[in-house]
């Protein structure tokens, strides 16, 4: 049985930071994790030339000793990066390294609800969210939480800056308005309760293939799916998801990737794929790492075959391989967020080198640079997890990469800004469960493209779209809510 370590690529910004406690016996101090931080950014690093205080020769120095003193970890991790957090927003460090693996595979505590969080008005200041979706059987749903709840406020008070992370917190209290409005330039007011269940949260598996349905339009039949994250362990599901719409017929496809914060970049190569099939043996994706990792460089190509995995007894496993289930569509529709991040990204720019992509949305995030997860294993170039100094839990994710298409074009100054612009704001008090079109304005958009026919739903009354209004959601604003990786770090060698 193989275990498999990660390449990943992450965006975000976490809620709270952990600390290091003082030595114990057998526990390492802070002067040997800050040494193991400096050590590790100063070999993989992406943007190291650039920073002095972590010069090759500065290790050496008389000041290296004092530089690395009676600081925590984490504050000593983020005062070396370059021009954090503005050019380097995406690196971060861990405390519990088994935690940050078992999230990579879709295991984490969570209440199963999935929200974006808005400016309500210019003022920035006050927020309001609107519930993406709820996982099944989750704490969420159990509490009545529904897909399109719009959420006024948390724990009593109506929902602002200062108290919005509750919402990310192992226990809350949402506040569910009973009515909402939207004004033309974006301002939304609430009024009333509708619900105020207390949600507590627990460790969840989460399937990301969330929903799949076909529509017949102008003799076209169309296929819907809802993925929710590249999660390697759910490959097969994935593919099974493509069978059932060769079963179908499906002739057109709506790939809805407004909730998909990354993942996988092999399971995104195997999407390439399944959306094609067309193109084998082209190149989808390429990595480039800095000067002192070069060996590193590669490119995905795509390919008929991909592996599947398991997460078993804590570790993700290979469990074989499978065909890729082949649409060969020269066209696809993808919808898209400000959430909408790093392998997501992968996937638009990855397709727009064969084929036809429109997106109808939001701009999306904007994340085209990755990280190498990295332990204290100085003797293994600071990747092996087996050889890593047991006397602390502390790993890093740093960025230590950028990635490109086929085509190796150059990434956009931000997000992907979309074909068809939606505010997400038009939503607010009309969007229902997945699949119903006449209350989600990016599906009717799609729908109504492919088909030619204008469909039935809800009145868009043209409100205006401002990518500064997107406050985050539970992937953009936690350490592991966006990511890319790949599965064998040590066959990238060349």
């Amino acid at each position: 049985m193989k275990i498999i370590y990660k390449i990943i690529l992450t965006a975000g910004i976490f809620l709270g930071l952990a600390s290091c406690s003082n030595r114990e016996d057998g526990m390492a101090t802070e002067n040997e994790v800050n040494d193991f931080v400096w050590s590790g950014l100063n070999s993989w690093y992406y943007w190291q030339p650039n920073v002095p205080n972590l010069a090759d020769g500065f290790k050496t120095s008389a000041q290296y000793s004092s530089f690395i003193s009676n600081k925590n970890p984490d504050s000593f991790f983020y005062s070396i990066l370059y021009n954090y957090p503005i050019t380097d927003r995406f690196s971060w460090i861990v405390s519990d390294v088994d935690e940050l693996l078992q999230s990579f595979s879709g295991i984490s505590k969570s209440s199963g609800m999935d929200s974006d969080l808005f400016y309500k008005d210019a003022a920035k200041f006050g927020i309001v969210g609107i519930v993406n979706y709820v996982v099944p059987n989750s704490p969420a749903a159990l509490a009545g939480i529904k897909r399109g709840d719009v959420i006024s406020g948390v724990n009593g008070s109506d929902l602002n800056v200062n108290n919005y992370t509750a919402l990310f917190s192992d226990q809350f209290t949402p506040i569910i308005a009973s009515t909402v409005n939207v004004a033309a330039d974006g301002t939304v007011t609430t009024s009333g309760v509708a619900k105020n269940p207390n949600i507590m949260s627990t460790v969840l598996e989460e399937n990301p293939v969330a929903y799949y349905q076909n529509y017949s339009l102008a003799g076209k039949k169309i296929g819907y799916l809802v993925y929710n994250g590249f999660k390697s362990n759910f490959n097969d599901e994935l593919n099974g998801a493509f069978a059932q719409m060769k079963t179908d017929g499906v002739t057109d496809l709506v790939l809805d990737l407004r909730y998909n914060g990354g993942g996988s970049v092999e399971t995104a190569t195997a999407l390439g794929q399944m959306i094609t099939g067309q193109f084998t043996g082209n190149p989808y994706v390429s990595l480039e790492f800095n000067g002192k990792h070069a060996q590193y460089n590669s490119t995905e190509n795509l390919k008929t075959t991909f592996s599947t995995y398991a997460y078993t007894n804590g570790n993700l496993v290979s469990t074989g391989t499978q065909t890729a289930n082949s649409l060969n569509l020269n066209k696809v529709y993808i919808l898209t967020s400000s959430g909408t991040a790093s392998a997501s990204e992968l996937t638009i720019g990855g397709l727009k080198s064969y084929i036809t992509v429109v997106t109808v949305g939001s701009e999306t995030y904007g994340k085209f640079v990755g990280s190498v997860t990295l332990y204290d294993s100085p003797a293994q170039d600071f990747i092996s997890y087996e050889n890593r100094n047991k006397s602390h839990k502390w790993a890093m994710q740093p960025i230590t990469f950028a990635y490109f298409n086929g085509n190796h074009s150059p990434h956009p100054s931000g997000g992907f800004v979309p074909d068809y612009g939606v505010s997400p704001k038009t939503d607010f008090g009309n969007l229902k469960e997945f699949g119903d079109y006449a209350h989600d304005s990016s599906l009717k958009k799609a729908l109504e493209l492919i088909s030619g026919q204008t469909l039935k739903g809800i009145w868009s009354p043209g409100i205006a779209q401002n990518p500064d209004e997107f406050v985050g959601n539970r992937r953009t604003l936690k350490q592991f809510g966006t990511e890319m990786y790949i599965q064998e770090v040590e066959k990238l060698k060349r």
